[in-house]
């Protein structure tokens, strides 16, 4: 007898058994019960989560850019206010 058939055999043997056991209906009622539990919770699967993080970090990465232009403007802002003031200075 070959390895591969009498693995697959012992495999098929061992998969017709658990399914006619009673192990196969414990099986089935557990994850019936932690799909009830888990739908009273207020959980988010892997892929919405994964999919908000990708959308945070663009946020966070347009923000650094917007607080980086925010900066730019006043800085030239202030700067030329202190050449208005200066030139107001000067007439007087």
């Amino acid at each position: 007898m070959d390895m591969n058939t009498f693995f697959n055999d012992l495999q098929s043997k061992i998969s017709q058994a658990i399914e006619n056991s009673p192990a196969k209906d414990i099986e089935k009622n557990v994850k019936s019960m932690m799909t009830q539990g888990f739908s009273k919770l207020d959980l988010v699967t892997r892929e919405e989560f994964d999919i908000q993080t990708q959308v945070l970090a663009k946020t966070r990465a347009k923000l650094e850019a917007l607080e980086t232009r925010l900066a730019a403007l006043e800085a030239k802002a202030g700067g030329e206010a202190a050449k208005v003031d200066i030139a107001k200075g000067d007439g007087l």
